[in-house]
C-alpha cells in the first residue's frame, strides 16, 4: 500500500503546432485525475475541453500563444467547481512528450538546459513537432520554475537498434555528416504496450520476443527482442513504413524523380506524400478506417483495394520481423484501428498460421476493443490487444526519474534478471 502522502501528481503535456493537450495522473496509483485539450491556438477562436469524471469544463476564447494556453490550463485545472485539483501547489512532476532526441536521447532524462539545447539542435529533423515541444517546456519552467520536467523522447526506444537495421544505403558520408539513419517514432506507445502485454501474459523479457503493431492514422510496427527495439518501421521521417492514414509508406524513391520531371516540385510531392495518400488517396474516401469498412460492405471497389493494400503491408512487415526475430512470442496490436479495428486485425493475421500466428477469430470480435488475449489456446504466439497510454508512460517515467521510485513492474523485472543470472552464472543474460 502507498501512503497518500507518498503520492504524487503529475501533469503530462504534449504540445502541437496549435495544440495542448494534458493529463494529470496520480502516481504511484497510475489513476488519471482529469484531461484535456487546448485546441486552434493562435487563431481567433480557441477552446479548451477538459473532462474529469462526470465533471466537463469549456472555455472558448481567444488564445494567443502556448503561454496563454498553458496559463488557461493552470486556471482549468485549479477551477473552484470544475476543476481536478485545488491548488497548481500540488503537482510534484511535469513530463513532456517530446518526438526527437536524435541520437543522443536512449531514455527519458530530467530537463536541463543541455536537454533543451538538445531539442532545439533536432527542430532541423522534426520541425513540425520539437518547436512545440520545445515552447512547452520553457513556459512550463517559465510558470512553475521549482516543478522538476522530464522529456519523453518518442526516439529513445528505438536507440538500441543495431546499425544494420537503422543505416541507409546511401554514401556514408549522408549518415556521418547528416545524421541520416532511421530513427523510429511511437517509441513510448510501443514501450507501454509492450511492458503491458508482457504483464498480461506472465511473461519476462528476458525471454520474450514480440512485434508491437501500432495502428492508427499514424502507424508503425517494432520488432523488440528482450524488451530492446532491434528495428522499426519507421524511419528517418515517419512517412517510412506501412501505408497509413495519408502517408503513403515505402514507395519507389525513383517515383519522387518521375514526377518531378513531370513539374511537380519537392514541396508538392512531400504534401502529396503526407497529406493525401495513404488510405484516402487510395480509396477516395476517407482516413478513417470506420468510413471505408462501410463504404466497403455497401461494394464500394477502392475502398476494399485500400483495406487490403493495408493488412497486406502490415503482414508483410510481421513476416520479416518474424524472420529477423527468429522466435516469435507475442503479436500486439494497439492504436485507434490495432485496438478498435477487430476486422483489420482479422484481415492481419489471416494467413499467419505459419508463422504459428493462430487467431481466435470468434474471440478476436467478442473482445472488440477491450484488452485482452485473442489467440487460440494452441497458438504458438500469443495475440493480444493492449489500450495504448502514452500519458501514463510519462507520468511513470516522471516519478521514477524525479523521485527516484521505481516501477513494481520494473523492481519484479530486476528481481527474476539478479535470480537469473545467479542460477546460470552470467551477468548478461540477454
Amino acid at each position: 500500500m502507498v501512503a497518500e502522502d507518498d503520492a504524487k501528481v503529475i501533469l503530462v503535456l504534449n504540445c502541437g503546432s496549435s495544440s495542448l493537450k494534458y493529463d494529470l495522473i496520480k502516481m504511484p496509483h497510475r489513476l488519471s485525475l482529469g484531461r484535456g485539450i487546448v485546441e486552434r491556438i493562435g487563431e481567433e477562436k480557441g477552446m479548451l475541453d477538459q473532462r474529469c469524471g462526470e465533471k466537463k469544463f469549456v472555455i472558448e476564447q481567444k488564445i494567443k500563444d502556448h503561454k496563454e494556453a498553458l496559463e488557461l490550463v493552470m486556471r482549468a485545472i485549479t477551477d473552484p467547481d470544475e476543476g481536478i485539483i485545488k491548488s497548481v501547489a500540488e503537482i510534484s512532476g511535469i513530463g513532456h512528450r517530446v518526438v526527437h532526441g536524435g541520437d543522443k536521447y536512449s531514455s527519458s532524462v530530467i530537463i536541463d538546459q543541455s536537454v533543451v539545447d538538445a531539442v532545439e539542435e533536432f527542430i532541423e529533423l522534426a520541425p513540425l513537432h520539437n518547436p512545440p515541444n520545445l515552447t512547452g517546456i520553457l513556459v512550463a519552467r517559465e510558470l512553475m520554475p521549482k516543478v522538476q520536467q522530464v522529456a519523453v523522447f518518442d526516439t529513445a526506444f528505438h536507440q538500441t537498434m543495431p546499425p544494420h537495421a537503422y543505416l541507409y544505403g546511401l554514401p556514408r558520408k549522408f549518415f556521418d555528416e547528416l545524421k541520416i539513419r532511421r530513427y523510429g517514432f511511437h517509441g513510448t506507445s510501443h514501450r507501454y504496450v509492450s511492458a503491458r502485454a508482457m504483464h498480461l501474459c506472465h511473461r519476462h523479457p528476458i525471454n520474450t520476443n514480440l512485434i508491437s503493431c501500432h495502428l492508427g492514422n499514424g502507424a508503425s510496427l517494432t520488432a523488440i527482442a528482450h524488451g530492446k527495439s532491434i528495428d522499426t518501421s519507421m524511419g528517418f521521417t515517419p512517412l517510412e513504413g506501412i501505408m497509413m492514414g495519408t502517408r503513403s509508406g515505402d514507395i519507389d524513391p525513383a517515383i519522387f524523380g518521375y514526377l518531378m520531371d513531370r513539374g511537380y516540385s519537392a514541396k508538392d510531392l512531400m504534401k502529396i506524400l503526407n497529406k493525401q495518400s495513404g488510405l484516402v488517396g487510395l480509396s477516395g474516401i476517407s482516413n478513417d478506417m470506420r468510413d471505408l469498412e462501410k463504404a466497403a460492405a455497401e461494394g464500394n471497389r477502392r475502398a476494399k483495394e485500400a483495406i487490403e493494400c493495408y493488412a497486406y503491408r502490415v503482414r508483410k512487415y510481421i513476416g520479416a520481423y518474424a524472420a529477423n526475430l527468429v522466435k516469435l512470442d507475442m503479436l500486439v496490436f494497439t492504436g485507434g484501428i490495432g485496438q478498435h479495428g477487430w476486422r483489420m486485425r482479422e484481415r492481419i493475421c489471416h494467413r499467419l498460421e505459419n508463422l504459428g500466428i493462430c487467431m481466435n477469430y470468434k474471440l478476436n470480435k467478442e473482445k472488440g476493443s477491450n484488452e485482452g488475449i485473442v489467440s487460440e489456446a494452441h497458438s504458438p504466439v500469443t495475440v493480444v490487444v493492449v489500450p495504448t497510454n502514452e500519458e501514463l508512460q510519462i507520468a511513470i517515467d516522471v516519478y521514477e526519474l524525479v523521485f527516484g521510485k521505481e516501477s513494481e513492474f520494473r523492481r519484479r523485472r530486476s528481481d527474476i534478471v539478479v535470480g537469473i543470472e545467479q542460477a546460470v552464472g552470467c551477468s548478461d543474460p540477454v
